[in-house]
């Protein structure tokens, strides 16, 4: 632990003053640890990308009665040599249900083999009156296009957040703590992905709203941390940087506990209610968002700041700030 600054020109915090730069070990061997199970994941597991990004088809049926999905997927993976997703919903035009079969195919499934399907999947489940609801084939071509610009849009908001930070915090280095609050999305979208792939969850829209969730969510909690060292450099102006960053995360850190407790709450009780009633596609939204929410609390008080402070403390040769953190 740290001191809190003798030079302060008003006390800016009572008790105990963590000391977060000294955990640059620590953050490392995390970052490590993701990209490793990340890889390992992607090696073992595979990376399995939905419909929406390689093509494919997707086929709505409406039915009634009781329908198990993991039967019906056994029964469609007999007619196609695919992967096959299925998920279940209600029907928003009657007071049935409706199941989504999709799957990857090259030219998509013309009227004949829709045709073919549909009686297949009367034949082996006679007592829920299947009907043909909705078909739509997805081009590779769009799938890859759609992906394009989902990663387009995400370095340009990257851009964007590092050019508001650099303006906004231009007092304590903007620019730098920019680069670094990317650094710390990006730790958290790995580690998202990681458990996507680990869980074997498709690549889907579903991530990628997990992706801008997070994105989100990460950048206010870092943003709220730069806004307090700002604040404690007028009240504190001969303290050095890690001195800053220790106090402003110590300061910060109660608030940062609740708020993640309220939203990994909320997400942990999403995954308990998706297993139990059985709709386990949003799943692949519930689960990475969570990890991803733990994530970006933890690299909002780790993360950026502090590699933040390693990077000012190599490119002006602070000394001081090095001894502190030993």
């Amino acid at each position: 632990m740290s001191k809190k600054n003798s030079n302060a020109t008003a006390p800016v915090t009572t008790g105990k003053v963590y000391n977060f730069c000294s955990k640059k070990k620590m953050i490392l061997i995390i970052a490590i640890f993701i990209i490793v199970a990340l890889i390992a994941g992607a090696l073992i597991r595979g990376i399995k990308f939905a419909i929406e990004f390689k093509g494919g088809t997707m086929l709505t049926y409406s039915y009634t009665g009781d329908l198990n999905v993991d039967d019906v997927k056994t029964e469609v993976e007999k007619h196609i040599d695919s992967n096959v997703s299925v998920r279940r919903g209600e029907s928003l035009d009657s007071d049935g249900y409706q199941i989504t079969i999709s799957f990857t195919t090259k030219d998509g499934l013309n009227a004949d083999g829709q045709h073919e399907m549909t009686e297949n999947l009367r034949a082996a489940f006679p007592d829920n009156e299947l009907e043909l609801f909705d078909s739509n084939d997805v081009s590779p071509s769009s799938g890859r296009e759609f992906l394009l610009k989902c990663l387009v849009a995400m370095i340009f908001a990257a851009i964007i957040i590092i050019i508001y930070i650099a303006i906004r915090f231009s007092k304590i280095g903007g620019w730098s703590a920019g680069v670094c609050s990317i650094f710390a999305l990006v730790h958290d979208i790995l580690a998202a992905l990681a458990v996507s792939i680990i869980c074997g969850f498709e690549f889907n829209s579903n991530i990628v709203a997990v992706i801008l969730t997070i994105l989100g969510y990460s950048i206010n909690n870092t943003i709220v941390i730069y806004d307090r060292i700002r604040e404690n450099r007028t009240l504190m102006p001969k303290a050095s940087l890690n001195e800053l960053i220790n106090v402003s995360c110590t300061q910060s850190l109660t608030r940062s506990i609740r708020t993640s407790i309220t939203t990994i709450s909320t997400m942990l009780i999403v995954t308990i209610v998706v297993i139990i009633s059985g709709y386990t596609s949003l799943l692949s939204f519930s689960v990475p968002l969570m990890v991803g929410l733990i994530s970006g609390t933890y690299s909002s008080l780790f993360v950026a700041p502090v590699t933040w402070s390693w990077w000012k403390g190599n490119d002006k040769g602070d000394k001081k700030d090095k001894k502190k953190d030993k």
